[in-house]
This record gives structure tokens, sequence and C-alpha cells, in this order.
């Protein structure tokens, strides 16, 4: 399976502005610029799309843990932070929340366990990750 997204720049560093556009559609001609991923500038940022990416994807395989055990999802909630500190991803931090039917603590913390090493995104990342996950 490949996927790909587009990036068009136009401009300087602090001046251009550029746009993002995925292979689903879901984002086209998405802005992006200086002032969104170092500023407040509207548009989206490379960091904001990894964190929805390694969130996206950390959640997806801890479901597939869960449920490959016998467990019942009511729900999964993934927050991820990155940390980009002088040009370099420095950490994704994970904060996971989830509801699932009839599972001890202890098998929820190893299956998380499990999802953050094997999730391909936590693969592709060559940084520290933390997780922090509660069962409600």
């Amino acid at each position: 399976m490949k996927r790909h997204a587009t990036a068009v720049w136009k401009g300087s560093l602090k001046e251009g502005a550029g746009h993002l556009t995925t292979q689903s559609g879901t984002l086209e001609n998405t802005q992006y610029s200086f002032k969104s991923r170092f500023e407040e500038g509207v548009g989206t940022n490379p960091e904001e799309l990894v964190a929805a990416a390694h969130s996206g994807c950390f959640t997806m395989q801890l479901s597939a843990y869960i449920t490959g055990d016998g467990f019942v999802i009511e729900s999964i909630e993934t927050k991820c932070v990155i940390d980009l500190l002088e040009g370099k991803i420095v950490s994704s931090n994970l904060t996971v929340s989830a509801k699932i039917k009839g599972i001890s603590n202890e098998i929820f913390q190893g299956l998380v366990s499990k999802a953050e090493e094997n999730c391909p995104i936590s693969k592709l990342f060559d940084t520290e990750i933390s997780t922090v996950a509660t069962l409600v």
C-alpha cells in the first residue's frame, strides 16, 4: 500500500505560504505558512499533521490489540503532543482515555505499551515516545 500527499510552497520562508493536498482529498489546498507553524497563523503545520498521524495510528493499533484479546471497546480517545525544539522533533507524547468493557488495568496498560511500540508511525519516529493511559 502506498499513500501520498503534495505540498506546494510559494515565496520565502517567512513571507511565503503553501498548501497541502492529500490523496484522499481530506486535505485539499489546505493552507500552511510560517505563521501557522511557528506563531498563531491560520492553517495547519507539519507537526500538527504528525500529531494527528501518530494519535490515529496508535489508536487503531491499540483497538486491534484490544479486540484481538476479545474485549469490547466503547471508546478510545488519544491526544498527541509533538514537541519541536531547535529544528528537531524531540518527543511525541500520547495521552489516552479509554472505555473498555471487562478489561483490567494491567491488561490494558500492557496493550497500550504494545501499541506504542508497534504502530507504524511510532516505528517511523527517531524520538522519545511516552504514553499515559487511563481507563474510565
